[in-house]
């Protein structure tokens, strides 16, 4: 038996489709309601298998695509796994950009799991990211028990929050000086890159967009859901300074007519934001508001004159993070609180060259990390101070659960000052 872990050639692309759950139908997220989707249900119908002609369009989009990095498992000549890496720049703490391999698209055949296929893929992905100077990489865990053992660790969190139209009252604000429009798709394409830019330039977490990301917004019917409507906020100069996509899907009984579902809102500042909202939670002929995927500490509640209305009726972690190279990882955000630390990481996953000792400085905007021979102030397993370098995690509750050790007193305070983010991190689509 040969087995072989590489990328696969153009030839070999429908045989790599095949083997993820995406195209081949099988599972896809695990079976629990997910925070990312909008409907009654845990999440979407399976989708069939793809045609042939389908397998080619993938196939072709992704080989013109530079930033995807597909990697197989190949035994004997037959592709029985396949995932890939996208290259992505994320908005890291401090308002700057790091690169990221966003890993997705994770599949190995029923026939040939626990063989230890994934863990080669994976390292071979890792192995792949150093070498194009990619310090960290990121995902969003199917299921949650897989990627721990790899060092991820979650580091972003959505929700799914449901609001009835009658306790949807605002509190009094200044008038907007702008105005809100109802557009079309062929609008909400032009505006939804320049909106996203300047609001991931700010937002800690979030994601380059990929080629492409809204060209698929469309003014067409979608099943007996209805079209995807767009609603524009533009300022006092006619400038498109928010955005939201949402849908009135049918529903076949009472208790779920009446619904709006918001599937996308950015705004890039309080004024155009809560214009957008004060409509869309009071639109005419809805009982309910339900909006997936939105950061855990959505502004909209306290604008609310009952802040309780606003219900959490889903969450979960969203992106998982997994520091390749943490000194260049660490010196590339800044951090709320200036001062110096030494930690100690054992990376006995994969990647031995984050153990040892570091010394980590941070003064105003720059920080250095270089290994020391000095004493730890704490030892830090890998995956917490990924789930901590986007600043939205308690070292605390990491402390806590025994993943860091203090070696010095109030070490953990001044970990979490260091390290602490507001508002917390947030992406708005996946990969």
């Amino acid at each position: 038996m040969v087995t072989e872990v590489r990328p696969p050639r153009r030839d070999e692309m429908a045989a790599y489709y095949r083997a993820l759950p995406c195209a081949n139908g099988l599972p896809s997220w695990e079976p629990a309601d997910a925070a990312w989707h909008g409907g009654p249900e845990p999440w979407p119908p399976q989708r069939t298998p793809a045609s042939a002609e389908q397998l080619e369009k993938l196939a072709a989009a992704d080989i013109e695509n530079e930033s995807f990095h597909p990697i197989a498992t190949f035994v004997d000549g037959e592709c029985v796994g396949a995932s890939a890496t996208i290259s992505f720049e994320v908005t890291v703490p401090g308002g700057r950009t790091a690169r990221m391999a966003g890993v997705t698209a994770t599949g190995v055949i029923a026939t040939h799991r626990r063989r230890g296929y994934l863990r080669q893929m994976v390292q071979a992905m890792f192995e792949a990211a150093w070498e194009r100077g990619e310090p960290l990489a990121m995902l969003s865990a199917s299921e949650g028990s897989i990627y721990g053992r790899f060092g991820f660790s979650p580091a972003t969190y959505r929700t799914r929050w449901e609001l009835a139209r009658h306790e949807a009252a605002l509190l009094p604000a200044e008038p907007d000086p702008g105005s809100l429009e109802l557009v079309d798709a062929a609008q909400a394409k032009t505006a939804w890159p320049r909106v996203h830019a300047e609001v991931r330039a700010h937002r800690v977490g979030e994601l380059s967009p990929l080629p492409g990301r809204w060209d698929g917004l469309s003014d067409e019917a979608d099943g007996t859901n209805g079209p995807l409507r767009f609603l524009a906020h533009r300022d006092k100069h006619g400038d498109v300074d928010g955005i939201a996509n949402f849908r009135l899907p049918w529903s076949p009984t009472a208790d779920r007519a009446g619904t709006l579902v918001v599937e996308a809102l950015e705004a890039t500042n309080s004024v155009a934001y809560r214009a957008l909202w004060g409509l869309l939670i009071d639109f005419d002929l809805t009982k309910t508001v339900v909006a997936p995927g939105r950061p855990r500490d959505e502004p909209l509640r306290w604008m609310l004159t009952n802040p309780r209305a606003m219900r959490i009726t889903r969450q979960t972690d969203n992106l998982w993070a997994r520091l390749l190279d943490v000194p260049r990882a660490l010196t590339q955000r800044s951090y709320l609180a200036p001062g110096s630390l030494n930690f100690t990481i054992d990376d006995d996953q994969m990647w031995p060259a984050n153990n040892g000792t570091w010394h980590m400085k941070a003064d105003d905007a720059v920080a250095t990390c270089v290994p020391t021979d000095g004493t730890a102030d704490l030892t830090i397993t890998l995956s917490a101070l990924s789930s901590l370098y986007f600043g939205g995690m308690s070292a605390q509750n990491l402390a806590h659960a025994g993943h860091i050790t203090a070696h010095a007193d109030g070490a953990i305070g001044h970990l979490a000052r260091m390290f602490w983010t507001d508002p917390e991190p947030h992406n708005s689509f996946g990969f």
